[in-house]
């Protein structure tokens, strides 16, 4: 009877592996993560070496080395890391599929507790899944609301936020007569087109992929209509601005809105947190759709992930599993305005009044449709509407043919998996 209950003690502390020991001797785990902060007083380093240290003082044997690099970089330093042969353990980017799909990922269910990998909020957890297995654990995640300027609305006779397409057409042109430089912005620049895009392409009751097979749709009738619509009615109708929407970057658009140069634009969290330092009054709603509210809106998450390299699947689990708990989960998103990626610690957030311009974003998050993450093909697809997308509402252009371009890329991108 004894050495039948500690076997199975021994089988239940083997499963789920991030709550294993350490393994024998001392051991260094390489973390390479993004930085979340705009200068060196807020970078993502201070967030991710206060978690290091705390969890060193209650692992003794386990040590977290931290290197972080920024956005524009990462996903290219960690592949060159990769090629080299020298992984780092834990990777904090913005793609997993690729790494998982050439074996060289550990499973979420290799490396956490139960209770931590079930945690995470369901679409999350699917959408880091490559045939059925979870790879990708979602980090921080983030939506997008219609932002407009309450200030300038006001002056220009309006009331209240738009509630459809004619509305978003209206209040446009109201604020154009106002003479506001920009009514709405539409940046569908290379920094960050593929999101710009499904929010409309969402809106318009359409978006990247079939919601029966997970297969592109990228060229549908509903996604031609959407961008017909935006050239025409607020492209060709002079209201989006002197800079053409193919040039302009969500950075520039951002900082315009925040300058009051801007009248709606679709924004995140952090866009509201620093608009209202720069004392812009602020209105939020999701985008509506053509003819109301929208089937859904766009929701975002980055990722970590596991190489299996350096053959330390105990410590990493070992240290996900902290990582994850809640207070830290909190500490992170509340410092660079995400949204936490568990049910715990979404529940935490919705009951605390001090997060509450994080709970409007939030509460959209349940609805939101991601980018088709687990597609090996997603990066080249996504690099295909960056170049090419803002052609579609260039005077002249063709939403069509610019949409076909893009889907037969993707198609081409999927043929080759």
């Amino acid at each position: 009877m004894t050495a039948a209950i500690a076997a199975l003690g021994m089988t239940m502390a083997l499963a789920g592996c991030g709550g294993s020991g350490a393994g024998d001797g001392d051991v260094t785990l390489k973390l390479l993560a993004a930085d979340y902060g705009t200068n060196s007083d807020n970078s993502s380093e201070k967030y991710w070496q206060a978690l290091a240290t705390q969890f060193e003082a209650q692992n003794p044997g386990i040590r977290i080395e931290v290197k972080i690099r920024p956005w524009k970089t990462i996903d290219t330093d960690v592949a060159t890391l990769v090629k080299e042969g020298k992984a780092p353990d834990i990777a904090q980017i913005g793609s997993y599929s690729n790494y998982a799909k050439q074996g060289k990922l550990y499973s979420a269910d290799e490396l956490l507790s139960i209770p931590t990998q079930a945690n995470f909020l369901s679409q999350l957890s699917e959408a880091g899944k490559v045939n059925r297995v979870q790879y990708g654990m979602p980090f921080a995640a983030s939506t997008r609301l219609l932002f407009y300027n309450e200030r300038l609305f006001e002056n220009a006779g309006l009331t209240g936020a738009p509630k459809d397409w004619a509305d978003i057409k209206s209040d446009a042109e109201a604020l154009k007569r106002l003479g506001v430089t920009t009514p709405i912005a539409l940046p569908l620049g290379s920094e960050e087109a593929q999101s710009e895009t499904l929010m409309w392409l969402l809106a318009g009751g359409g978006g990247y992929t079939d919601t029966a097979d997970g297969s592109y749709s990228i060229g549908s009738q509903a996604n031609i209509g959407t961008f017909r619509w935006l050239q025409k009615d607020l492209v060709g109708a002079g209201l989006t601005g002197p800079v053409a929407p193919g040039q302009l970057d969500r950075a520039q658009a951002f900082k315009a809105f925040t300058s009051g140069q801007v009248g709606m634009l679709n924004g995140n969290s952090a866009l509201l947190d620093e608009a209202k330092r720069q004392g812009i009054k602020v209105g939020t709603v999701p985008l509506p759709g053509v003819n109301g509210k929208a089937r859904s809106t766009m929701g975002t998450t980055d990722w970590v992930m596991a190489f299996k390299q350096n053959n330390h699947r105990q410590e990493i689990g070992r240290f996900l599993d902290f990582a994850f708990q809640d207070k830290n989960v909190l500490s992170f998103v509340g410092q660079y305005d995400q949204l936490p990626v568990t049910y715990s610690a979404s529940e935490k957030m919705a009951g605390d009044a001090k997060y509450a311009d994080l709970n409007k974003f939030l509460a959209t998050l349940s609805a939101s449709e991601l980018f088709p993450y687990g597609k090996n093909s997603w990066s080249t697809v996504a690099e295909s509407l960056k170049k090419n997308i803002g052609k579609a509402v260039e005077p002249g252009g063709s939403p069509s043919g610019v949409l076909g371009q893009i889907a037969r890329d993707a198609a081409a991108a999927e043929a080759s998996e």
